[in-house]
C-alpha cells in the first residue's frame, strides 16, 4: 500500500463532492490551492487538526483515511455488465475494492511480493483484428498453456504474470472486470456465469490488462462476445484465439457442409472439450473462415445455450447448469490464511471481508485445499 493514502483519499473526496482545489483551500483556510495540491500529491502532510476538520466537514469517519482495506481514488476499473445503474456499479466496486485492498496490504507481509515487471501487448486501437488474434495464439503457445488453454489460463495469469484472479459473487448483470493499481493488476470474474463464459471473460480482461497503457478501457462496457467498441472487439478476438487456437479448431473439422443438427451437435461437443461456450466457438469459426456468417447466425440459440445441456433451477430461483467454483482463488485464499495465522487480521474481520460467517472462513479455505491453523473460536 502507498506510504500515505490520505492525499489520494482527500482528492477522491473532493472530486466526489464536485469541489475544486480552491474550494477545498477555503475549507482549510489556506491562502491558495497549491497547498491542497501538495497534500493531494503527497508532498505535504496533513496535520491532525486538518484531518479532523475534513472529518467534521464531510460525511466520513476517520477510518476513511486510515483503513488499509479500502480502495479509494486509486484503482482504475473496467466493468463488463448488462443493465446495471451507475449507483449499483459504484456500490459493487466499493465491495470489490475491499478484497483488492486487503490483498495489496497483506500479501507483502506474508511474503508474496508484487510483480517486478508488467507484461504488455504491442497492440493499439488501430491494430487489426487479425493482429489481436495472432497475439492470442502466440500467448497460448509461448506460455505453453496446453491443448485446452481455458483450463490453464488463470494459473498462468497468477503465477507467470502476477495478475490476481478473483472469482466472485457479483451483482446480477456483471460478467467481470479488470482493475489496475500501481502495484498489481486484478481480474474479477462472476462465478455465477457458466464455465465457458467465465473463461472467455478472463481472457477478455487479460487483454485489457496487457494493453491498458496503450488503450485504457472504458469504465463500463456492455457484456457481449460480438460488437462493442474497437477495444472490446479487439479483446474478443484476442480471447477467442487464445482459448481456441486455430490448430486445435482444425483438428475437429471439417465444419462446413454439415446440416444444422450435426453442426449444433459438433459445436456443443467441441465447446465442452475446450471449456468454452458454443456461441464463442461459433464466432471463432467465422473469424477463421471455417464457417460462414450466415450459417452461424441461422443456428438456433436455444440449441447452443449451456452447450446443449439443460439448466437446473436452484432453491433460490436462480438457474445453474453446473456446480459453481469456490469464491476468490487459491492464491488469494493462501494470503488471507497466512495473514490470519500470523495475527495480521482477525478471523472476525476476515469473515466480514469475505462476507461469510466466522466458521465459514475455514470452509472457504478448505475449498481451495488450505487448512486454517488459527482457532475458529477466536
Amino acid at each position: 500500500m502507498p506510504t500515505s493514502p490520505i492525499g489520494t483519499r482527500i482528492k477522491a473526496l473532493r472530486e466526489q463532492h464536485g469541489l475544486t482545489q480552491e474550494d477545498l483551500a477555503r475549507v482549510f483556510g489556506f491562502k491558495d490551492r497549491q497547498t491542497v495540491s501538495a497534500i493531494e500529491s503527497g508532498t505535504r502532510r496533513l496535520t491532525a487538526d486538518e484531518l479532523l476538520l475534513v472529518v467534521e466537514t464531510f460525511p466520513v469517519s476517520l477510518d476513511y483515511f486510515t483503513d488499509p482495506f479500502l480502495l479509494v481514488g486509486e484503482g482504475k476499473f473496467s466493468w463488463r455488465h448488462s443493465g446495471l445503474t451507475d449507483e449499483a456499479l459504484r456500490d459493487y466496486e466499493q465491495r470489490a475494492g475491499r478484497w483488492i485492498a486487503a490483498w495489496r496490504h497483506l500479501a507483502p507481509q506474508v511474503g508474496v511480493a508484487p510483480p517486478l515487471l508488467r507484461r504488455s501487448l504491442p497492440l493499439r486501437r488501430s491494430s487489426s483484428y487479425e493482429a489481436a488474434m495472432d497475439a492470442g495464439e502466440r500467448f497460448a503457445a509461448e506460455f505453453e498453456i496446453g491443448p485446452t488453454p481455458a483450463q490453464g489460463l488463470a494459473r498462468v495469469m497468477e503465477e507467470e504474470l502476477g495478475i490476481l484472479v478473483l472469482i466472485v459473487d457479483a451483482e446480477p448483470g456483471i460478467s467481470g472486470a479488470a482493475c489496475r493499481l500501481p502495484e498489481v493488476d486484478v481480474a474479477l470474474i462472476a462465478r455465477g456465469e457458466v464455465a465457458g463464459r467465465r473463461h472467455f471473460d478472463l481472457a477478455h480482461e487479460l487483454f485489457h490488462l496487457l494493453t491498458w497503457r496503450a488503450m485504457p478501457p472504458a469504465r463500463s462496457e456492455q457484456a457481449t462476445t460480438t460488437g462493442g467498441s474497437r477495444a472490446e472487439q479487439l479483446a474478443n478476438n484476442f480471447a477467442g484465439a487464445l482459448l481456441m487456437p486455430a490448430a486445435v479448431i482444425k483438428r475437429y473439422g471439417p465444419w462446413s457442409g454439415l446440416d444444422e443438427s450435426a453442426l449444433v451437435a459438433r459445436l456443443n461437443h467441441v465447446a465442452d472439450e475446450l471449456h468454452v461456450t458454443s456461441s464463442a466457438l461459433r464466432w471463432r469459426l467465422v473469424a477463421l473462415k471455417e464457417l460462414s456468417k450466415s450459417a452461424a447466425t441461422s443456428l438456433p440459440e436455444a440449441a447452443l445455450r449451456n452447450n446443449g445441456r439443460p439448466s437446473v433451477e436452484m432453491k433460490d430461483g436462480t438457474i445453474q447448469a453446473e456446480k459453481l467454483p469456490p469464491r476468490f482463488s487459491k492464491r488469494f485464499a493462501e494470503v488471507m490464511a497466512r495473514a490470519v495465522d500470523k495475527g495480521l487480521i482477525s478471523l472476525r474481520r476476515t469473515a466480514s471481508l469475505l462476507e461469510c460467517p466466522v466458521k465459514g472462513v475455514g470452509d472457504l479455505f478448505a475449498q481451495h485445499g488450505l487448512k486454517l491453523e488459527a482457532s475458529l473460536g477466536s
